[in-house]
């Protein structure tokens, strides 16, 4: 499993070890191995090998985490949005914004990381919102909801399918 370990300050309520340090470290585990390269091609055998039964739901089969449930819904440091399954950045904090909807939103994402397709399930025409390196589903786009976001769109996004890494 690919694990990134990063150095950051500690939150006020994280008891501090070092007498005057503010420093804690942040592991984030992605779905890669070392000698893994994980994309379009990866066959699903090994997505269920490395993803957890949630992860694996909700990025392979198009799944949705429960509203509000998710850890990223009210989470608000800055950083880095990555690909739970295949580690690709996706998102920048500053694009996170709070829509009430009890899942993670984002005005935008980064240039060419991911990628939209009309979705017509449920009986109705959405655009859902996948990881462009993968194919890993995130959740869906909408438009003009008339949110005072610079593009007019939200990206609701299932926080199952994202990883956090903090800003160093």
């Amino acid at each position: 499993m690919r694990t990134w370990s990063l150095l950051r300050s500690c939150p006020s309520n994280v008891a501090v070890r070092a007498k005057g340090s503010r420093k804690c470290k942040t592991t984030v585990r992605m779905a890669a191995t070392d000698g893994d390269r994980l994309d379009k091609t990866t066959p699903e055998s090994r997505w269920k090998e490395l993803l957890g039964s949630m992860e694996y739901a909700v990025l392979r089969e198009q799944g949705t985490e429960p509203a509000g449930s998710g850890q990223y819904d009210k989470f608000y440091e800055e950083g880095t949005y990555v690909c739970g399954g295949c580690g690709t950045p996706l998102y920048e904090s500053k694009a996170k914004f709070n829509s009430g909807c009890g899942w993670p939103a984002f005005y935008d994402n980064l240039d060419g990381k991911v990628e939209r397709r009309v979705d017509h399930s449920f009986g109705m025409k959405r655009v859902e919102i996948v990881c462009a390196n993968c194919g890993g589903h995130l959740g869906h786009v909408f438009e003009g909801e008339g949110f005072p976001t610079p593009t007019d769109e939200r990206h609701c996004v299932n926080s199952v399918s994202l990883k956090f890494v903090p800003k160093t």
